[in-house]
């Protein structure tokens, strides 16, 4: 194929068209819009959550799960990030020896629940803002109702968590260390009926 010649005079033209693109362009990956209920999970040899000296929560080996609540979050987030923290398969089998092979229910091993709106944190020059997160009022209850969400689905003895709205210290012992990050967006949700892998 024969390239054809560009004029001075076009190139310019070119130049100056594109100028104009890139800002948009770049504007749009500088303020990602993310919607999703967000869980930063950590297998822990152990964890613990301290509040005004005194520590309310606490479990052994299993999951720490900070949970952050975007402010359009809906039951099916809820369902969702339940679902795959249940089900992540972070530990290993020991009878086969076989790494990343069974879920913190097939272990009988603790989850710790806390609650962190610091994580839909954006900075704005060096200021974080935290509009996008659900406010207090609107959380405190929907959190609440995913404590429950993983209690039903695992045992309620297993599964603790920290004081919502407190100023919370929380202590643990990341084993690998092994952390992940999950969010429950529109393209990771399983819609179409179709079974997850396990």
């Amino acid at each position: 194929m024969r390239s054809l010649p560009i004029s001075p005079y076009s190139a310019s033209i070119l130049c100056t068209k594109s100028k104009h693109k890139f800002p948009s362009t770049l504007k749009k990956h500088r303020n990602p819009q993310i919607r999703a209920m967000r869980a930063v999970v950590q297998r822990v040899a152990s964890a613990s959550v301290e509040v005004d000296g005194r520590i309310v929560s606490e479990i052994g080996p299993g999951l720490l799960v900070l949970v952050g609540l975007h402010d359009s979050d809906t039951e099916s987030d809820a369902d969702y990030i339940c679902r795959k923290v249940l089900n992540m398969r972070l530990f290993t089998n020991e009878s086969t020896g076989k790494g990343w092979d069974q879920n913190v229910m097939q272990r009988d091993y603790g989850v710790l629940l806390v609650s962190q709106f610091t994580l839909y944190g954006f900075l704005k020059g060096n200021k974080p803002d935290f509009h996008v997160a659900m406010p207090p009022q609107k959380a405190k209850p929907f959190y609440e109702s995913l404590i429950e969400k993983f209690r039903k689905a695992y045992k309620p003895d297993a599964v603790k968590d920290g004081i919502f709205g407190a100023m919370m210290k929380v202590s643990l012992v990341n084993d690998g260390p092994v952390t992940m990050q999950l969010d429950s967006s529109q393209l990771s949700k399983n819609t179409t009926g179709v079974a997850e892998e396990s």
